[in-house]
């Protein structure tokens, strides 16, 4: 839907090539809440400000593997959106999980 009444201000397959552009953020919004939280369905901070750091730290998460992703197609001239998120996810997690990841409560 558009609000734009005038068919010379917009030719139809503009219009139809922003609708697809437009479910972008809701697939971003997929990939935060689905895939790279996990299992968990809520934030496990208690206080607000804590709330906010851990919503920080999915935000940067994300946008470093769309980062990884874009450069990654960047090399072989392929359109970033074609590439698999959870895929890569899978392989960075693949990635580090043999580096030894500790939380700061849990050095002394």
């Amino acid at each position: 839907m558009t609000t734009i009444l005038d068919p010379a201000h917009a030719l139809a397959c503009d219009l139809a090539a922003f609708y697809h552009e437009r479910w972008e953020i809701e697939t971003a919004f997929d990939e935060l809440k689905t895939h790279l939280r996990g299992a968990r369905l809520c934030l496990r901070s208690k206080t607000p400000e804590l709330v906010r750091q851990e919503f920080h730290g999915l935000m940067l998460a994300h946008f470093t593997i769309r980062s990884l992703m874009h450069e990654a197609a960047l090399k072989v001239r392929e359109d970033p959106d074609r590439l698999s998120f959870t895929h890569s996810l899978q392989v960075i997690r693949r990635k580090i999980g043999h580096m030894v990841l500790l939380s700061p409560s849990a050095e002394k």
